[in-house]
């Protein structure tokens, strides 16, 4: 699948299987995050992947529209050293790529809002000084699941300005 594919065809996924997804699959997805780009570099990223299915459950209380994790064969959380505004957009270049590689891998996923990062840092043993804010859940696709369809995507000519606003 080419990039333009993935990016086309790409959508989230809520529900899994319970087939597991192979360790190599997983250290895939795991480096298409630890290639993705940052600011200067910094790489301001560590992944806390779990896989054990009552942390899961755990963590799927944690945000109220992250029930997803529950079901999930693994998740990754993203956590960084600071909470600086270029290392969350640094966060979200490596979730993209995450996900996109594990689309193309056959494995869905969906982004988890962490809304009591607290609990979701105790849960995985994170250090009070670093940020959670987000957690991907990833897994094959249950066929049951259902792909949201909240007014499809907006015309690029609705969206765009040339030049000026």
């Amino acid at each position: 699948m080419n990039v333009t594919d993935a990016i086309k065809t790409k959508h989230a996924i809520r529900l899994f299987t319970e087939e597991p997804v192979p360790e190599d699959i997983l250290r895939a997805i795991l480096d298409a995050g630890r290639h993705s780009q940052s600011s200067k570099n910094s790489q301001p990223w560590q992944f806390v992947v779990t896989q054990q299915r009552e942390t899961l459950q755990a963590l799927a209380k944690t945000g109220d529209f992250a029930g997803h994790l529950a079901g999930a064969s693994f998740a990754v959380a993203l956590v960084s050293p600071v909470e600086h505004l270029w290392n969350m957009f640094d966060l979200g270049q490596a979730s993209a790529y995450m996900q996109l590689a594990a689309w193309e891998l056959g494995i869905g996923s969906c982004i988890a809002a962490v809304y009591q990062q607290d609990v979701a840092k105790s849960i995985l043993g994170v250090p009070d000084d670093h940020s959670l804010h987000v957690i991907l859940s990833f897994g094959y696709p249950s066929p049951d699941h259902v792909i949201a369809k909240m007014g499809g995507r907006k015309p690029l000519e609705e969206i765009t300005h040339w030049e000026k606003w």
